[in-house]
């Protein structure tokens, strides 16, 4: 069996011809009716009212922050377990990252956690729906913030595909936003989007992804704004792999269900609770005390597996060794993520599960 990466982008045929097709047909490459198309198909999947695509996540974030008025000195409290493109955007306004720790079964912030970190500064939450999962007092934080005028901010960015009570993930808070980087569940390249029901904070994301611009075109610029835009050949890319989306949150959902029957029972290995009903994960996890080993055992039969985040407060680019967040740290020591391709076959899933269990039966 050829060697089992962790994860990898998926395009076929349809992107390149259509790629082609646009570029002999005079395409300017640059943003333009490619990218209307693409921001609707993804505001009619999520069912937000309006979408606007921009360079990458991590300025979807700090777009998201800025239209909501939050700027140098404002606090915005983020989970201490998250990629770090999740704090760095709010560094990258000015504003402050308030580390709070997380909630043991769904990897997301802790609502406890997070009502201890509020200041008089705090202007935000940054809600993280880790790996398509929402925190289990979810609704609670949302009436919390809304009673003290906390903007709450959904980086959704690993859940395109998951929902909750019927809602997609992303249209709880103010915004949601989502990443469409290499490893996620549609790519294109790098690239984002930002969905929102208010036409108000709309209009804002508009003016700042376009250089504070009151429209295209047009040299007069009602608020401060930078050069977000995206481009028509990464949403024809965005479009074809739109289309496959459904197919590949059902496949993703399967690729789940058999990695928890082949995982059950294995008493080392920890399986973290996920409702496979409503929820695509994008990278199938496990907890383990020996993960180097077992990483490294992997490696050597064929199989990739990549580490949990980190910790992030104690990142030398943070450095708050002082702080301790012990559910974010242990779950940081224990974390290995699994192959979780859609181009994975059952009999490739059938092999990783045999090996992890054949290790610990050694």
């Amino acid at each position: 069996m050829e060697f089992i990466i962790q994860m990898e982008p998926w395009f076929d045929e349809k992107e390149t011809n259509h790629i082609v097709e646009y570029m002999n047909g005079g395409g300017w490459v640059t943003e333009f009716k490619k990218t209307r198309e693409f921001e609707a198909m993804i505001a009619e999947y999520t069912g937000a009212k309006f979408c606007s695509v921009l360079p990458n996540g991590t300025i979807t974030l700090s777009v998201a922050l800025q239209a909501c008025g939050i700027g140098i000195g404002d606090e915005v409290i983020v989970p201490d377990y998250t990629m770090v493109a999740s704090p760095n955007s709010i560094e990258l306004i000015g504003a402050k990252a308030v580390f709070a720790d997380i909630e043991r079964d769904t990897l997301c912030l802790d609502f406890e956690c997070m009502k201890a970190a509020v200041t008089p500064r705090t202007k935000a939450v940054m809600l993280v729906t880790i790996n398509g999962r929402c925190p289990s007092r979810m609704a609670e934080m949302i009436e919390y913030c809304a009673a003290k005028g906390i903007h709450l901010i959904e980086d959704a960015a690993q859940s395109l595909g998951s929902f909750k009570g019927g809602v997609h993930l992303g249209r709880f808070g103010r915004i949601g936003s989502f990443s469409f980087s290499a490893p996620k569940i549609i790519t294109t390249g790098q690239g984002g989007a930002l969905i929102t029901d208010d036409e108000d904070l709309i209009k804002q994301i508009r003016y700042i992804r376009d250089f504070g611009r009151e429209r295209g075109g047009i040299d007069h610029y009602l608020v401060k704004g930078w050069n977000y835009k995206f481009t028509d050949l990464q949403s024809i890319v965005g479009i074809e792999q739109m289309r496959k989306l459904p197919w590949r949150v059902e496949r993703k959902k399967q690729m789940g269900k058999m990695y928890n029957e082949l995982l059950a029972g294995i008493p080392q290995v920890g399986l973290i609770p996920t409702d496979l009903e409503e929820t695509a994960p994008w990278f199938y996890d496990i907890l383990v005390e020996d993960r180097s080993a077992l990483l490294d055992h992997l490696k050597s039969k064929g199989i990739g597996t990549r580490e949990f985040y980190p910790a992030l407060h104690a990142e030398p680019a943070y450095g708050y060794n002082q702080l301790h967040f012990p559910i974010t740290e242990e779950i940081a020591r224990k974390g290995l993520w699994l192959p979780s391709s859609c181009k994975l076959a059952d009999a490739q899933i059938g092999y990783i599960c045999d090996t992890i269990r054949a290790y610990y039966r050694k």
